[in-house]
C-alpha cells in the first residue's frame, strides 16, 4: 500500500523505538522517537562479495515531500540500472558542489585576506573585510572566479562610485589582489579587475585635500574659525593641527603621556608607532618637535581634559577622542567648505616651507621628516630624528610664529563662543 500525504502528515512518534511506513519500490519514511520523519530508500548492489543491502538517505519531510522522495527514488533506480550506485554518485556530486563552492570568489577572497592581514593595521584589515562584505561579496562572492568578466566587476564598481569614487578605485585594487592571489595559487587565469581601472570615473577632486597655501589666507582663516560657535577642544585641536602639521587621527587621539618635557628647555610630542599611518610592522614613531605656542596649546588641552584618558574628549563621552567631523564642521561654518580641510595644514606646512627654504636641499628633506614621510636624498636615507632634531626644533618654531602673527591667545580659546558642552561629558 502506498503512502499518502495525509498519511506522512499525520505520523506520529513513538516511544518504543522508530518504525517505518513503506511506500514500495524501495522507498519507506522513518518516523523517530524524537519525531524526525526521514526518507530512506532501500536498494541492492552487486560486487565481488555478492549481493549487499544499502540505504540511501533522501532527506526529511516536510521539506523533502512524498513526490519529491519518489522522483529522487526513480533517479536512484535509474542509476542502478546503469551499473552505478546511488550513494557513491550523492557522494560525488557532493564532492564536486564543495569543490565547485571552493573556487567561487569569496571563499579565494576571505583566504587571501587572512593570509594579507599580519601585514596590515587592525583598522585597514577591518576596511578591506568591511569593503568586500557590502560590495563585493553580494554581487560577485558566489560566482566562480574563473567565470567573473570584466563587465561584472565594472557594473559591481559603478554601484560604489555613487557613493564615492574613491571608494570605488580602492575596492578596485583589493578585488584585483584577490585575482593575483588566485592566479598565483592556479585558481584563476586572469584578473578582470585590472582591465577596468581605466573605466572608472576620475577620483582627483575627491581624494584632493583643498588647503590654503598663502600664511595670509591661513592666519585670516583661523581668525575666522574663532569667530564661529565652537567644542573647546576643536578649537585647541584646530590651532595644534595648524602648528604641527601632524595628520587629524594622530592628534585626536592624542594622549597625556605622549607629552615630555613640556616645562623643559626641548619639548616633544613622542607618537607611538601604533598610532602612525603606515602598513603593520613598517610603522615608525614620530617625534614632533613642540614650539612655545604649541606647549601653551597642550597646556591648556591637558587642563581641559582633566584626568580623562585623551588630550581632545568628545563631547558626548570622555572615552572618546573628537571625531574628524567636529574639525570639518568648524571650517564649514566659518565659510571654508572646499577650500580647506584639517588635513590641508600639511599643505600648507609644506608648500609654505618649501618656499621659504627653496634653496636648502637639507631643509627641504627635514621638512618631508616633520610630515613623517620617509626621507629624501637630502637626509641620510634613515629615520634618525635626533641627528636633525635641532633644525627641526628651528623650523617647528618658525612655522608656529608664521601661523600664530596676529590671532589671539590660546588662553581665550575657551572664552570663544562655545558650541556643544563647556566641559567633557562624564565617562559612561
Amino acid at each position: 500500500m502506498k503512502l499518502t500525504d495525509r498519511a506522512v502528515k499525520a505520523a506520529q512518534a513513538r516511544q518504543d523505538g522508530p518504525y517505518k511506513m513503506p511506500d514500495g519500490g524501495g522507498l519507506h519514511l522513518l518516523v523517530t522517537p524524537a519525531g524526525g520523519k526521514l526518507w530512506r530508500y532501500r536498494y541492492e548492489v552487486r560486487d565481488a562479495e555478492g549481493r549487499r543491502e544499502k540505504m540511501l538517505a533522501l532527506g526529511t519531510y516536510p521539506a523533502v515531500s512524498l513526490a519529491d522522495a519518489r522522483r529522487a527514488r526513480e533517479e536512484a533506480r535509474a542509476l542502478l540500472g546503469k551499473g552505478q550506485d546511488p550513494s557513491v554518485e550523492k557522494r560525488t556530486r557532493r564532492a564536486q558542489a564543495a569543490a565547485e563552492a571552493a573556487t567561487t570568489f569569496e571563499p579565494i577572497a576571505r583566504a587571501w585576506h587572512a593570509m594579507r592581514k599580519s601585514a596590515w593595521s587592525e583598522s585597514h584589515a577591518r576596511d578591506v573585510m568591511r569593503n568586500l562584505e557590502a560590495d563585493v561579496f553580494p554581487a560577485l562572492g558566489a560566482l566562480p572566479i574563473k567565470a567573473i568578466k570584466p563587465r561584472m566587476v565594472l557594473e559591481m564598481l559603478r554601484g560604489v562610485e555613487e557613493r564615492s569614487m574613491t571608494t570605488a578605485r580602492k575596492i578596485r585594487q583589493q578585488v584585483s589582489a584577490v585575482f593575483v592571489y588566485a592566479i598565483a595559487e592556479d585558481l584563476a587565469e586572469f584578473d578582470p579587475a585590472q582591465t577596468v581601472g581605466g573605466a572608472l570615473r576620475p577620483a582627483e577632486a575627491e581624494e584632493h585635500h583643498p588647503a590654503l597655501v598663502s600664511i595670509v589666507e591661513l592666519r585670516e582663516m583661523l581668525a575666522k574659525v574663532d569667530t564661529q560657535p565652537a567644542y573647546p577642544p576643536g578649537r585647541i585641536a584646530m590651532r595644534l593641527l595648524a602648528i604641527t602639521a601632524v595628520r587629524s587621527k594622530e592628534l585626536r587621539g592624542a594622549m597625556p603621556a605622549e607629552l615630555e618635557e613640556l616645562d623643559g628647555p626641548n619639548p616633544i610630542w613622542r607618537i607611538p608607532a601604533e598610532r602612525m599611518k603606515g602598513r603593520k610592522g613598517k610603522k615608525r614613531e614620530h617625534v614632533v618637535p613642540l614650539a612655545p605656542e604649541a606647549v601653551e596649546l597642550f597646556r591648556l588641552a591637558r587642563e581641559f581634559a582633566g584626568r580623562g584618558r585623551f588630550l581632545f574628549p568628545s563631547g558626548r563621552s570622555s572615552l572618546l577622542p573628537i571625531s574628524e567631523n567636529t574639525l570639518n564642521r568648524m571650517l564649514h561654518r566659518a565659510g571654508y567648505e572646499g577650500r580647506h580641510t584639517p588635513h590641508g595644514f600639511r599643505s600648507s606646512f609644506s608648500t609654505i616651507m618649501n618656499e621659504r627654504h627653496a634653496d636648502s636641499e637639507q631643509d627641504r628633506a627635514i621638512i618631508d621628516l616633520m610630515l613623517a614621510h620617509a626621507p629624501g636624498s637630502g637626509v641620510e636615507s634613515i629615520y634618525n630624528r635626533a641627528a636633525y632634531m635641532p633644525r627641526r626644533r628651528e623650523l617647528a618654531h618658525e612655522w608656529a610664529a608664521l601661523v600664530m602673527e596676529g590671532l589671539s591667545p590660546a588662553a581665550s580659546l575657551v572664552a570663544l563662543p562655545r558650541s556643544g558642552m563647556g566641559r567633557p561629558a562624564k565617562k559612561r
